[in-house]
């Protein structure tokens, strides 16, 4: 394996239509399924915006203060793409957070903090932020489509900076083995929070190996199961029937 642009791009030359990321909040009812041609596009537009508009540069920490979200992904996608940092400081170069997040990173001064309401589609908040806070559903819409970073990360370039595991982009892939069943194609049913590290490998797992993840948010065991029925999952990760190691 090789950096996550290189992973990205295979995956669309192969089948960009197929599915990617499947997202449930049973809180809300929501469900969005973002084929891998369609992740790609939020990845890159959000690259755009941190790289770009925000003038973040390789080698930056990122903070990607959300929970079980559709966008966790995409947000780790846009980070590796321009060689950013996830990691889980309290002084990061730029905060990407959610609607319990703001009075967190209200007045932070180390670098740009941009909020998403978390609502269907990715659209802006209804009220408006506290000064300073950027919304991600007003600034990501007028980014490109396609993102290419001037100085493109390496192998060896840093990727993840979490409660102590530290992965290179390089290692994002090796450290999938062991942890998770290898997919092979097939649907991961998760419940973990892929911005962390045990939920990690439930997003970089399905990537490296041509699947797909079914991220679950506040669903019961029983609408778990009919969940995973509905999606046709072959692997679970956080959930009863599979939980990992330790």
């Amino acid at each position: 394996m090789t950096v996550f642009a290189a992973v990205l791009d295979r995956l669309l030359r192969t089948d960009s239509g197929r599915p990617l990321v499947t997202f449930y909040d049973e809180a809300t009812g929501e469900r969005v399924e973002l084929s891998v041609a369609t992740y790609a596009n939020w990845v890159a537009k959000v690259s755009s915006l941190l790289l770009d508009e925000l003038d973040l540069a390789r080698g930056d920490t990122l903070r990607v203060d959300l929970p079980v979200h559709w966008l966790t992904p995409v947000l780790l996608g846009a980070a590796w793409n321009g060689g950013l940092v996830v990691s889980d400081t309290d002084t990061p170069d730029a905060v990407v957070t959610g609607p319990d997040g703001l009075a967190r990173w209200d007045g932070y001064g180390g670098g740009p903090v941009v909020a998403t309401a978390l609502a269907p589609l990715g659209v802006r908040f209804r009220e408006p932020l506290p000064a300073g806070v950027l919304d991600l559903g007003v600034e990501v819409w007028s980014q490109p489509d396609s993102f290419r970073p001037w100085d493109p990360p390496s192998d060896e370039d840093p990727a993840v900076a979490l409660a102590g595991l530290r992965l290179t982009q390089a290692q994002l892939w090796e450290a999938t083995a062991g942890v998770l069943p290898q997919t092979h194609g097939g649907r991961l049913l998760s419940v973990a929070n892929p911005a962390s590290p045990p939920g990690l490998a439930s997003f970089t797992e399905p990537l490296a190996t041509g699947g797909s993840v079914v991220l679950v948010s506040h669903a019961d065991p029983g609408r778990l199961e009919t969940i995973a029925a509905v999606e046709r999952v072959t692997d679970r990760f956080g959930t009863a029937r599979f939980e990992g190691p330790d």
